[in-house]
């Protein structure tokens, strides 16, 4: 029997249906069979009001998760995104308050401070070569320090406002406005990563840094500003945390880089870089929500939480191994 096109008509199956696609498919499974038997397991769970809940949590990971997609996917990572979000609700109550610039202008400077922040760490890492991990690991430390420097780790009141109250609240029936944020820089960000040339240089600098910069492609500028886009969005995530809580908080999203890393990773965007997508993010960021609310709902202790969230990056990381080798049988 000539069996001449059966490897390249297996070559081609496994081709349509590669890892990313895979981890997709389990993931909406896993979604599917955690939904139920959180239904099943946890006290209103099913509620609307609860659905709401999960959507806020989801917002402030998901937000940040979309930037960070395409810093993993560049071959980079970014762990100073939970203080940077600290940081900015503080500044931004700084600014609007003790300091007398108003809050709009304290608004543009947050957002603006956020974006180049995020710019200083990638030029750090395109310019002189550091290790992303040890910049952000820089940055995480002197965030955290400098927002409870400035405040003694004490809450900083921001007068009522309306937009804050707005940006940091729900809309009529009680869908959380970050949760509305989340879902439209999610459409941005696909539209980034799949239709414009900066999203496919990404791609290209996260596969193979030295070939992309051969083919023309500003590595340089790629990082810098898959940086940038991290901080830009901490800063967002900021701002709408010190509309939810009414001020600047130096303890605020304690342990958040961890949750985004993980949503992404379980998404199945690789740490070495070069393979990813939004939709596989977005599938992890609910995924991280589920297990975080329903461990709540079923009254676990919040620090068993942190045991969760390792043991799902570990194993979102061997899974996006061995589907990597199913894809591809002759990598070692």
């Amino acid at each position: 029997m000539d069996t001449s096109l059966s490897a390249p008509a297996k070559a081609t199956a496994r081709r349509r249906l590669g890892p990313q696609q895979l981890n997709i498919i389990g993931l909406i499974a896993a979604i599917v069979i955690l939904a139920i038997l959180l239904s099943i397991l946890a006290p209103h769970f099913g509620s609307l009001r609860n659905a709401y809940s999960i959507l806020q949590s989801a917002a402030d990971v998901g937000i940040i998760a979309w930037a960070g997609t395409l810093v993993i996917v560049a071959g980079e990572i970014d762990i100073s995104v939970g203080p940077a979000v600290a940081f900015w609700s503080v500044m931004l109550a700084e600014m609007a308050g003790p300091w007398k610039l108003g809050l709009p202008l304290a608004l543009v400077l947050t957002l603006v401070g956020g974006g180049l922040v995020g710019a200083f760490a990638g030029w750090l890492r395109a310019r002189f070569g550091v290790p992303s991990f040890v910049v952000t690991l820089g940055l995480w430390l002197a965030l955290r320090g400098q927002a409870e420097f400035m405040t003694n780790a004490l809450p900083v009141p921001i007068r009522d406002n309306a937009f804050l109250d707005f940006i940091g609240g729900a809309l009529p029936g009680g869908f959380p406005v970050s949760a509305l944020v989340m879902l439209v820089l999610f459409v941005v960000y696909l539209f980034i990563a799949r239709r414009t040339s900066f999203g496919r240089s990404v791609y290209a600098v996260g596969g193979n840094a030295r070939a992309a910069m051969l083919s023309g492609i500003k590595v340089a500028r790629v990082r810098i500003l898959v940086f940038l886009g991290t901080g830009l969005l901490a800063a967002v995530v900021g701002i709408i945390t010190a509309g939810r809580l009414t001020g600047g908080n130096a303890t605020a999203a304690d342990g958040l880089e961890f949750d985004v890393i993980a949503a992404i990773v379980v998404g199945g965007t690789s740490l070495s870089g070069g393979r990813g997508s939004m939709l596989g993010t977005l599938l992890g960021v609910i995924f991280i929500a589920l297990i975080g609310n329903g461990l709540v709902l079923m009254g676990v202790n919040p620090f068993f939480q942190h045991v969760v969230s390792g043991i799902v990056i570990v194993g979102a990381v061997l899974i996006n191994l061995l589907l990597s080798r199913r894809a591809s049988p002759d990598s070692v």
